[in-house]
């Protein structure tokens, strides 16, 4: 319960966070049955507050791997996609603001803005829009 009570959690993540405290005939999957039953364990849960935790630094793409990472069920990430990709855009621009805040004077500069947002899981089109936007810092 002590972990419950922290963050929500998904089914695999509680699992592999219980399997070391296990002992020999302890059934584990009864127990997490038993938490989703009482609605104390809920992927759904988990998967909405992993996206919104992420929303300001990361891309759909990073944020959905990082789900698929915790074990959530892909149909639960179709369900969280769309809200992701209507707000990408905004969310690449605080991330890119935050970093750079000022478009760049040449093609290294450029390319290196764009791994950066790459690497924070922005979809492709996304950063080039980014990058296409005059700074709110310039003046």
């Amino acid at each position: 319960m002590k972990i419950l009570a922290r963050r929500e959690y998904s089914r695999a993540e509680l699992r592999a966070k219980l399997l070391p405290c296990a002992r020999e005939g302890d059934d584990i999957e009864a127990v997490l049955n038993e938490l989703e039953k009482r609605n104390w364990l809920s992927d759904e849960r988990a998967a909405t507050q992993i996206m919104h935790s992420k929303r300001s630094r990361f891309g759909a793409q990073r944020i959905a791997h990082e789900l698929r990472l915790k074990g959530i069920a892909d149909n639960l990430i179709g369900d969280v996609l769309p809200q992701l990709r209507e707000t990408e855009l905004a969310a690449a621009r605080v991330v890119w603001e935050r970093k750079f805040g000022k478009l760049p004077q040449d093609a290294k500069e450029r390319a290196r803005q764009v791994r950066f947002l790459q690497s924070r899981g922005f979809a492709i089109d996304v950063i080039f829009q980014t990058l296409r936007m005059p700074s709110s810092r310039e003046d």
